[in-house]
């Protein structure tokens, strides 16, 4: 082990050991206060071009392990920690963390004070940074840093290029991928969906000529106004098929119907959110990653309405289509990590499907 430093573009720099890959990168730096997960959240590519700073101080303790996987190739850009398991034991595990690491490119910076860089992220609002292994002229390394914009047209990269199957026998489901993550297909799975993956800018027309019985737009990384592409799709599809959207799929479905979005200081991320369902006053707690939110001032003027807000700041976090069977949701209902309080939704989704295929069935009857 070598030292590592994280260089802010505000001038902080704070020294530590180098694990993973041996190389500088840059990104911005964000942090997670899940507890576990960490396999997860770094195969996410919701953190695509970003680093990664884990609040909990030892992470790696129970390995990698392939059937935790939310992508195959992760797009973040590096892990920043307090410790690394050095013995890491479970019965699961195929391999250990600084070695995934090293193998997918991912550098990694260990042993600072984790505490103090989250404050500062907290209070300063996300901030760019650099991962090196030498801090000789800081100076320079600041100034390039204010001029990138590390997650720009970033879902361009992560999305399928192709489409793909993920079979099953029962509802047809088609997916758009801004990002997808694994997770949201085992729940489809889980209820025996035909599921067809298809890229971000995929027009309405091609998605409609394959008959599904309903879409799903997916997570994803980045600034939702920068998917103006797939606004058309949206509210043409909406028009037909039941709709469902989850946390770059629930912004890009308000845009798409005239809502508005905008960044937030240092985002939701972690697995302790809590959200209220307004119809009920129900509060469950969610799993989320995401740095921009939805406008809920916007939302006034548009055909949706707010169904679920965040607790601590009152974010939104639901939205329904007032005319057709579409509705969205910030966090992600397939919790991996985090909580099932809101797995359920899935189910309302499949209600929403069954209820479409009944009512299209009775009208060729008749």
């Amino acid at each position: 082990m070598s030292k590592r430093y994280l260089i802010l573009e505000d001038g902080t720099v704070f020294e530590g050991k180098s694990f993973g890959a041996n190389r500088s990168t840059t990104g911005e730096v964000v942090f997670t206060t899940g507890m576990t997960g960490y396999q997860e959240a770094i195969t996410d590519q919701s953190y695509a071009n970003q680093i990664l700073v884990f609040t909990n101080p030892l992470i790696g303790n129970y390995g990698v392990t392939l059937d935790d996987y939310e992508s195959l190739q992760p797009h973040i850009k590096g892990v920043i920690c307090r410790e690394v398991a050095n013995h890491p034991c479970n019965w699961r595990m195929q391999d250990t963390l600084p070695h995934f690491l090293e193998q997918n490119d991912i550098p990694g910076l260990k042993g600072i004070d984790t505490r103090e860089l989250v404050r500062q992220l907290r209070v300063h609002g996300t901030l760019r940074g650099q991962l090196t292994d030498k801090a000789e002229d800081v100076e320079a390394i600041v100034a390039e840093l204010k001029k990138v914009n590390p997650t720009a047209n970033i879902i361009q990269e992560v999305s399928t290029k192709t489409p793909f199957p993920n079979p099953g026998t029962k509802r047809n489901i088609v997916v758009i991928d801004f990002g997808l993550k694994n997770s949201i297909l085992r729940e489809l799975a889980k209820r025996d969906c035909n599921v067809i993956v298809l890229p971000y800018d995929t027009p309405a027309s091609q998605v409609l000529n394959l008959k599904p019985d309903g879409v799903l737009l997916s997570n994803g990384p980045g600034d939702p106004k920068e998917m103006s592409v797939a606004f058309p799709m949206v509210r043409e599809v909406e028009k037909h098929l039941p709709l469902f959207g989850i946390c770059m799929g629930h912004q890009v479905f308000a845009l798409a119907n005239g809502a508005d979005t905008y960044q937030m200081k240092f985002g939701h991320r972690g697995f302790n959110h809590p959200v209220r369902e307004l119809a009920t006053g129900i509060i469950a707690f969610t799993s989320q990653n995401h740095g921009y939110a939805v406008d809920p001032q916007s939302v006034e003027k548009t055909p949706l309405m707010v169904t679920r807000v965040e607790i601590n700041d009152n974010t939104v976090e639901g939205l329904q289509h007032r005319q057709y069977p579409a509705f969205s949701v910030q966090f992600h209902p397939d919790a991996a990590p985090g909580p099932h309080d809101a797995v359920s939704i899935f189910d309302d989704f499949m209600s929403m499907v069954d209820q479409r295929r009944k009512e299209a069935h009775d009208a060729e009857e008749n």
